[in-house]
């Protein structure tokens, strides 16, 4: 990534038409591998309705907004909510709820039974109780109180109220009270229980070195946080160090999450220009590798107009990226043994984890926004980006790359590389026609 930072840097400002249609065919099939892999991320993901409500909020809400706060609140926020969901916080006020809904029903009912009001006003006697208890059975109301001066019912009349018929398929009534059946236990060799197991992790990090990281961690976000916004004149150096720090730290779910963000914090200060960005963008998705190693491309380029060497400037870069994501994941495997037993801890990341694949979704729709790669203006001043959707071409290439990998099997980079010959061919026969 070094190496084509620096061939990058010695390109001019426009680049020819084939040029373009190449690099939108290959973020066309970009776009239909990222969405193949979300729509692979959340089938594991959501596991109920709460994960995947989270998982079509968080990727709805991430469209809305971006900025540096943002998504690591609706990731705390989806936490919260799993958190809630498991402790069962909202289920006790509307099950209460539900309640009183159901006392109030049953009121009314028992307001427009005439029966059940002459039994409340002792004018009932046992034949009129018994032709009500079957009435009631059979309509799936609830059953009237015996008279006090009638007695216990007789078989006949238990077996008719408070049992399914034989003869007519007709439910229980929901209000019956039958006496469950004595208990049984069956008999086992082991009188002791057994414990649950929990899946873990060997102790090869002890849990004072994995707290000792995160302390690591926490007091170096807050240091680049404060220093960002104390001081109002950085060197460029820092400024990339910082921008990079802080959304290697916000990002959860990979490498297409970032890419949006990265295009906020290094095109949008006039660090690295968009044509190189995005063609940058196009090429390494042709490469393997996860795409946190783009970082290396663009600290490179971050730094060609200062005094700083471009390969200080991609070393900084890739340190800045990776090295949050490795304090956590490393001192959190510290941590694991004791936190993996703990119910909360495993509810938070299950919210944490659907958010997450739900603003992989948000990256699908951002790629897709500027995809489309061609010249600015008929002076052909510079690169431009549009949506996918301008070209019903890049969309067929799209639909590909989903389809191809979903159900045949096509690797992602055969997809994304097919997709780039199937960019320049479409400008191949255009020209042909045009002539």
């Amino acid at each position: 990534m070094y190496g084509l930072s620096v061939g990058i840097s010695h390109v001019g400002n426009t680049l020819p038409d084939p040029v373009y249609a190449l690099l939108s065919g290959l973020n066309a099939a970009t776009v239909g591998i990222i969405a193949l892999a979300a729509v692979n991320l959340a089938g594991r993901a959501i596991t109920e309705k709460i994960t995947r409500i989270l998982v079509y909020l968080a990727g709805g809400l991430g469209m809305l907004y971006r900025s540096l706060w943002y998504y690591p609140v609706l990731m705390v926020a989806a936490g919260m909510t799993t958190l809630i969901w498991d402790l069962c916080w909202l289920q006790i006020p509307t099950s209460y709820i539900r309640q009183l809904w159901t006392r109030f029903g049953r009121r009314r009912e028992r307001n427009k039974d005439p029966q059940v009001q002459e039994l409340e006003n002792g004018k009932m006697d046992r034949e009129e109780w018994s032709t009500a208890s079957t009435f009631a059975c059979a309509t799936n109301k609830p059953l009237p109180v015996l008279p006090q001066d009638c007695g216990t019912p007789t078989l006949t009349e238990f077996r008719q109220c408070y049992l399914k018929p034989h003869s007519i398929h007709v439910p229980l009534s929901k209000f019956a009270i039958i006496p469950p059946p004595a208990a049984t236990t069956l008999p086992t060799s082991d009188p002791k229980p057994r414990a649950t197991t929990v899946c873990s992790f060997p102790s090869l990090i002890s849990t004072r070195f994995g707290s000792a990281l995160l302390a690591i961690f926490l007091a170096s976000f807050l240091a680049v946080v404060l220093i960002r916004a104390l001081l109002s004149h950085t060197s460029r150096l820092y400024n990339l160090f910082a921008s990079l720090y802080l959304a290697g730290t916000i990002i959860f779910g990979g490498g297409p999450v970032v890419i949006p963000l990265l295009r906020e914090y290094i095109v949008a200060p006039g660090w690295v220009s968009a044509r190189d960005f995005l063609l940058g963008l196009a090429i390494i998705q042709s490469f393997p590798g996860p795409n946190f190693n783009f970082a290396v491309y663009l600290g490179a380029l971050a730094v060609k107009d200062s005094s700083v060497p471009s390969f200080i400037g991609a070393l900084v870069a890739f340190l800045a990226m990776n090295t949050p994501g490795l304090l956590v994941m490393v001192g959190v495997l510290g941590l694991w043994r004791r936190l993996a037993e703990r119910e909360w801890f495993l509810a938070v990341l299950r919210g944490v984890n659907a958010s997450a694949v739900g603003l992989v979704f948000t990256a699908v729709y951002k790629l897709w926004e500027i995809g489309l790669v061609g010249s600015e203006g008929t002076a052909g001043a510079g690169t431009a980006s549009m949506p996918l959707g301008g070209d019903p071409w890049l969309v067929f290439i799209t639909a590909g790359a989903f389809v191809g990998g979903k159900w045949f099997g096509v690797s992602a980079p055969v997809a994304i590389l097919t997709g780039g010959v199937a960019g320049v061919l479409k400008w191949a026969v255009v020209e042909a026609v045009a002539r």
